[in-house]
């Protein structure tokens, strides 16, 4: 008799991986629980009963994508500047990649009619990948590089807001010099 338990994993490992490749292949706007049904072999019915539509797979998909660990934790070399210039550089250049972007950009959405797809896409998704950024600021403050009143988490939102507001609204280009401008501007509003 087969193991029940193997089979859902199986069928769970198979909707998560038909989900991406979907999803890489003709974008989230094209994405459907039909598709990735047929693409994984399962039904339709077998997708609701774990989760709530495409959006909530989409998301059990990234994250188990980019590992059910902790992301690892920013360099430290005693240069905030240069330890944080590739990760605000590599989020702009995320944001700036249109089949990447297209994905956040419906997430997004998602997020924002759903109070619980909220909660969980800053809870598994975004937090930890932005909690590296707090701990890289915790440590440049306690070794005396950060004004000592500087609140983390509005630190990290003074670097990570304006890009998302720019790619939200689509005001300017994503670009390495606007990253690195936004870098300069924020790390002197929190130097001593």
């Amino acid at each position: 008799m087969p193991n029940a338990a193997r089979r859902s994993e199986r069928s769970r490992q198979a909707i998560l991986e038909s989900a991406l490749a979907l999803l890489h292949e003709s974008g989230y706007a094209d994405l459907t629980i039909e598709a990735i049904a047929a693409r994984a072999g399962v039904g339709k019915q077998t997708i609701y009963r774990w989760w709530s539509g495409r959006g909530a797979v989409v998301l059990d998909a990234l994250v188990e994508q980019a590992g059910a660990s902790e992301p690892p934790p920013l360099p430290d070399t005693g240069d905030l500047e240069a330890d944080l210039r590739p990760v605000i550089r590599a989020i702009v250049a995320e944001l700036a990649d249109p089949r990447l972007s297209a994905t956040t950009r419906a997430l997004t959405v998602e997020a924002l009619t759903s109070e619980t797809f909220a909660e969980q896409v800053r809870d598994r998704l975004l937090r930890p990948q932005l909690g590296t950024i707090v701990a890289r600021l915790r440590s440049a403050r306690e070794a005396g590089d950060l004004r000592a009143d500087a609140d983390l988490d509005q630190a990290v939102e003074l670097l990570i807001g304006p890009m998302y507001h720019r790619w939200m609204l689509r005001t300017g280009p994503l670009t390495e010099e606007y990253a690195d401008g936004l870098l300069d501007l924020a790390l002197a509003a929190l130097r001593r």
